[in-house]
């Protein structure tokens, strides 16, 4: 259904800018630009560029070490293992990381999409899995040294029945073959001590 509904919208919106692309390209529309800027403009938002190089660093496979603190931020973290593979899909434009690992003693299989939305200039994120029916999304900015992106977005709780709690990923780039990813419940007052954290080891 998910994926007819985005099949419609994508056709929708073609069949709205026809008209539009058969007018005069010196017409001006009620925007007061011409159809030719205006194209300019969709297709200098449209094609993938630096901050999509920078993803496509990620592509490869790797291994995985997730830390969760289900009893808090002073209680012993559980340690499971996992591995990932990251690709670059849709031209370039976005990272899809399929991961497999392991959830409360319960096998996890999860599918991710990171990219950078060119209009907004921001990264953005999604992320679903079989320990759940949601869909998480997130947008965030980089830092100036380039070596952290922190997100925020909300999630609802099932078992305290929770809805649209604040939290932020933070994700940090130690090399090329090391990174980590952080997830704080800042609803549950955990901004400073994250709840889960997960350690990608590149694969040799």
């Amino acid at each position: 259904m998910r994926i007819a509904l985005w099949c419609t919208a994508g056709v929708l919106s073609i069949t709205l800018l026809m008209p539009a692309l058969a007018q005069d390209k010196d017409q001006k529309p009620g925007g007061g630009q011409n159809m030719e800027e205006m194209m300019k403009k969709w297709k200098e938002t449209m094609a993938p560029g630096a901050p999509h190089a920078m993803l496509a660093e990620m592509a490869g496979s790797w291994d995985m070490e997730t830390r969760t603190w289900m009893n808090g931020p002073k209680s012993e973290p559980s340690v499971t293992k996992g591995s990932a593979d990251f690709e670059m899909v849709l031209g370039g434009r976005f990272l899809q990381q399929k991961m497999t690992g392991e959830m409360m003693g319960m096998p996890m299989n999860g599918v991710g999409l990171t990219g950078y939305d060119n209009f907004k200039q921001k990264f953005i994120g999604s992320w679903v899995d079989n320990t759940s029916t949601a869909l998480y999304t997130m947008e965030g900015t980089l830092d100036k040294e380039k070596k952290t992106i922190t997100y925020w977005g909300v999630m609802d709780d099932p078992m305290t029945g929770k809805k649209d709690n604040k939290v932020k990923y933070v994700e940090v780039f130690v090399d090329k073959d090391k990174h980590i990813f952080r997830i704080y419940d800042v609803g549950a007052g955990g901004e400073d001590q994250p709840s889960v954290e997960m350690t990608y080891t590149r694969k040799k």
